[in-house]
């Protein structure tokens, strides 16, 4: 397994604690809102950040015009799904549990790899995968009940989490020769159009969003889709995705605290196990393996 150099390190310790802080803000954000347009709206703000950075590290906007439709194909994967499909899961099931669920994408990025790019796992590789789904069941332990009645949601949100699993896989191995960044910028892009046409389709917001609203809003403009996107696609084209995705396996669990601390959610001893299984997921991919040296006979 990959060892995190200082950069990946830097922008995964940020990008945990953004990304798992968000889950009840978005779930502020969407209460008494319609989602798909609280989406469109964040990820438009969130462009012009993007393009400002672009524009202050000097990198390129332009790709291609072969490289076009794997573009559209790593955007519908790893964000046109999960965003449209997340974000209503959302809106009816409590954060911490959409947490949860869109977070069991480590384990279908392991089947997947192994199903469809013949990637073997590690002994290591795999004592990850089955903590962070043992991690996932324990998290779920008092929501059985609650979420065998919405299973249309449930399914969303596993949806979103498989789509997003064979994103990571896909940008892996993108042959887009551009930064990162500037695949990040027009992904975040296309996602806004699609998420805006979306809203259009199915949505008739009546009012201004409030205060509560405008807040959830600002956070995800400016450190999701202004940050954390990019940071995350860097960490995942330059990592292995096994590593990378759960590298990112505390998120679900501050999803569930910050949701107990904001909105009362109900946290059982089954969370605080789950939390060991995490840590054991993660340092399972990222610490360094022991070297053998070889003595001179």
């Amino acid at each position: 397994m990959q060892t995190l150099t200082r950069l990946q390190l830097a922008l995964l310790v940020p990008l945990t604690l953004v990304w798992g802080l968000n889950w009840p803000v978005m779930k502020l954000g969407v209460t008494g809102y319609p989602p798909l347009t609280f989406r469109a709206i964040s990820i438009w703000l969130g462009v012009p950040i993007l393009g400002l950075a672009l524009v202050a590290m000097k990198v390129p906007f332009r790709i291609a015009r072969k490289n076009w439709p794997e573009l559209l194909w790593l955007s519908a994967t790893n964000m046109f799904i999960w965003h449209a499909c997340i974000i209503l899961a959302v809106n009816a099931l409590s954060s911490g549990r959409a947490a949860i669920l869109g977070y069991s994408m480590p384990v279908f990025s392991a089947v997947i790899g192994a199903l469809l790019f013949s990637t073997a796992l590690s002994r290591r590789g795999w004592l990850g995968v089955s903590a962070a789904a043992a991690g996932v069941a324990l998290l779920l332990w008092h929501e059985f009940t609650d979420l065998a009645g919405r299973p249309g949601y449930v399914a969303l949100a596993l949806f979103a989490a498989c789509t997003w699993a064979l994103g990571t896989q896909l940008l892996r191995r993108t042959r887009i020769e551009v930064p990162t960044l500037t695949i990040s910028f027009w992904m975040t892009t296309l996602t806004a159009t699609v998420m805006t046409v979306l809203a259009l389709l199915f949505e008739r917001p009546l009012s201004l969003p409030g205060s509560a609203t405008w807040g959830a809003i600002a956070y995800n403009a400016i450190l999701i889709f202004g940050f954390a996107h990019a940071a995350w696609f860097y960490l995942a084209r330059g990592l292995p995705p096994i590593a990378s995705s759960l590298s990112v396996m505390l998120i679900p669990v501050l999803g569930v605290f910050s949701g107990a601390v904001w909105l009362g959610e109900a946290v059982h001893w089954q969370d605080w196990a789950a939390v060991v299984l995490m840590v054991v997921a993660i340092a399972s991919v990222l610490w360094p393996a022991r070297q053998t040296r070889m003595e001179a006979p």
